[in-house]
């Protein structure tokens, strides 16, 4: 009956052990571990034609595989795409009712199939043949209809599945995935593709917004930029700092250079000497100088420059030294950037 298999199965999840479920994992990376040692002991002049053949491409990489092969290909294609060579997944059993539209004579097919016959890869064939582009195929099985009609076979063949049953696509797709890997960064650096190119493709992400934002483009302006002049009371500079919340203020000369910066850690030091508070001038407990930015340098300049001098807040100066804008680690977290 079946509540009485559920019960059974329950008695018998409830009899595993916790060891018994960590040797299944444990037996699961090294299955696919040497799987993966094996793989990159096989690489060779092959590996290299295929990154050739690719970066020859002057279209697309259109990446396609059924299946569990196909949600490997999902990936692959969507690597290259953002490491710098465009590509796009292809559904093989949909190319027959009209996406093969979308492959031109400019592109490159990388095709993957463990068994290297996966029918609705094979249909494909003709299609592509007849368009005269090139054809990579990522399989395990060398002798395989998909792998001999390729103009480059990438051997992906695993010894066993990670599956007791070696049944379940797993070694298997990992050993897709990395060869994937390994040709979308093999492309990478062939093309000399940088940190600065990939924010550009992600520029919703955080490593977009470290890379690509400015200080200009979060810095305070205008009236929110607290400023002082050298003969300032020290109490006025505290309200011009509470006015703002800043955590300091500039303090500038008539042309709006600025000279010096006093901030909280001025102020614990100016109240450990009992000044006079309301006769105390600016120039008397400032820093002279300050830590300052331009605006053009990356806000994630500014964080690091924060973190490396222990300040919150830094002024932002134009190449004379004038105050054009300030910012602080709050402006920083607001934007992504920390």
């Amino acid at each position: 009956m079946p509540g009485a298999r559920a019960m059974m199965n329950a008695v018998e999840l409830s009899a595993t052990s916790d060891e018994t479920l960590l040797q299944a994992a444990r037996r699961t990376f090294e299955i696919e571990g040497a799987a993966l040692a094996a793989l990159r002991e096989r690489l060779d002049g092959v590996f290299a034609r295929a990154c050739r053949l690719c970066l020859k491409c002057s279209g697309r990489i259109v990446v396609s595989g059924m299946g569990k092969s196909g949600h490997i290909a999902h990936k692959i294609a969507a690597t290259l795409s953002s490491t710098g060579s465009p590509a796009f997944f292809l559904h093989p059993g949909e190319a027959s009712h009209g996406d093969l539209g979308m492959l031109t004579r400019a592109d490159l097919v990388l095709a993957l199939s463990n068994s290297g016959e996966t029918a609705e890869l094979l249909a494909l064939l003709p299609h592509i043949k007849r368009l005269a582009v090139p054809l990579i195929a990522l399989t395990g099985n060398p002798l395989s209809t998909l792998a001999q009609t390729a103009d480059v076979h990438l051997d992906v063949a695993v010894p066993q599945e990670a599956c007791p049953h070696n049944l379940t696509p797993t070694a298997s797709t990992t050993a897709a995935l990395v060869m994937g890997d390994a040709l979308a960064v093999a492309l990478l650096e062939a093309r000399g593709f940088s940190a600065e190119d990939f924010a550009r493709s992600h520029p919703g992400g955080s490593l977009g917004r470290r890379l690509l934002l400015r200080v200009e483009d979060i810095m305070r302006r205008g009236e929110s930029l607290p400023r002082v002049s050298l003969d300032t009371p020290l109490s006025d500079a505290l309200l011009e700092m509470t006015r703002t919340g800043l955590g300091l203020t500039a303090v500038v000369d008539a042309q709006q250079r600025v000279l010096g910066v006093f901030s909280d850690g001025d102020l614990r030091r100016a109240l450990d000497r009992r000044i006079d508070l309301h006769k105390t001038p600016m120039r008397e407990v400032m820093t002279a100088g300050g830590r300052r930015i331009a605006a053009h340098e990356l806000a994630a300049a500014a964080a690091a420059l924060m973190e490396a001098h222990r300040v919150n807040a830094l002024l932002v100066t134009d190449p004379e030294q004038r105050l054009i804008g300030a910012l602080n680690i709050h402006d920083l977290m607001r934007a992504g950037v920390v």
